[in-house]
């Protein structure tokens, strides 16, 4: 039965934990490299998401899968959190979180361009306009304010935002159909991608740490970002009522995100930086209000 309550408590648990995590990610590439952070807190993920369906008594769903859901499980792990996390994890690490954060929200919005060409899917004008807001709040936001002088801190760490959205709205397209139970799916995901990141790590810097805090933040980053925070979210939609009033929820996140931001990692929060958050948050609205108007 519908547990409303219980479902909306489980989601503002969720936007929680996911509105430490751009503070997480800045502070633990402060002691390790993207390659280093991805390993770890994939590990991390791995073990929590065992541990969660251990204690649901679920964990012979892992084992229970057919070969090729196993397949798909090694080529979505490729995409995420392989490609996703390492290319987001080096984006963080040449740009203030406060930038690289709301950047990252946008991907709804890349979603919306990439079903034109993938899914065949035709788009109005309110999804346009939403694109449109979207983007120009990346721009206010990656240029400080300077959208005339186009001067941007890293033109590179904001090309690696962006590709993450891509690589993010791609994993949401090609999993769409997915077959899999979700936790379980998700576990193999991460199990498969530890030997790619294995080998990119081997590959560079080694698996040592500059600082051994950085295992600290790598463990938070596994247990709460791609573990816990995944779980409790799965249970409110699952429990809601009304699942729109619980997605509605993780609006909260940025703006929550920004305040850790300021606090935890110390960064004085720019207006531009606010001013572009709104714009993305708009465009995101505009789009849902698009989605909802159109016919079934």
């Amino acid at each position: 039965m519908p547990d409303q309550r219980k479902a909306t408590l489980h989601a503002l648990l969720a936007v929680l934990m996911w509105s430490t995590v751009a503070s997480a990610f800045k502070l633990s590439l402060r002691h390790m490299d993207p390659a280093q952070l991805l390993f770890y807190s994939s590990l991390a993920s791995t073990l929590c998401l065992g541990a969660i369906l251990a204690v649901q008594g679920r964990l012979g769903l892992v084992v229970a899968m057919t070969r090729r859901q196993y397949v798909r499980s090694a080529l979505l792990g490729a995409l995420n959190p392989f490609l996703y996390y390492l290319i987001l994890f080096a984006a963080y690490d040449r740009l203030p979180a406060q930038l690289a954060q709301p950047i990252n929200y946008t991907w709804a919005i890349t979603l919306t361009l990439l079903s034109i060409p993938l899914l065949k899917q035709k788009i109005g004008r309110r999804d346009f306009l939403a694109v449109f807001v979207g983007y120009a709040g990346v721009l206010v936001i990656s240029t400080r304010g300077d959208v005339a002088g186009m001067n941007m801190e890293s033109p590179l760490g904001v090309g690696l935002a962006l590709l993450s959205t891509i690589l993010w709205a791609l994993f949401w397209i090609l999993g769409a159909r997915d077959d899999r139970d979700p936790v379980p799916g998700l576990l193999l995901n991460f199990a498969a991608s530890l030997p790619m990141t294995l080998a990119v790590c081997l590959a560079t810097t080694g698996l040592v740490p500059a600082s051994p805090l950085g295992y600290l933040g790598a463990a938070y980053v596994g247990v709460f970002e791609m573990g816990l925070a995944f779980a409790l979210w799965l249970s409110a939609m699952k429990n809601a009522a009304n699942t729109a009033r619980i997605a509605n929820l993780i609006f909260l996140s940025p703006f929550l995100s920004l305040v850790f931001i300021h606090f935890v990692v110390g960064e004085e929060i720019l207006p531009s930086t606010f001013a572009g958050l709104m714009l993305i948050m708009a465009g995101l609205a505009v789009q849902r209000t698009a989605k909802t108007q159109k016919p079934a």
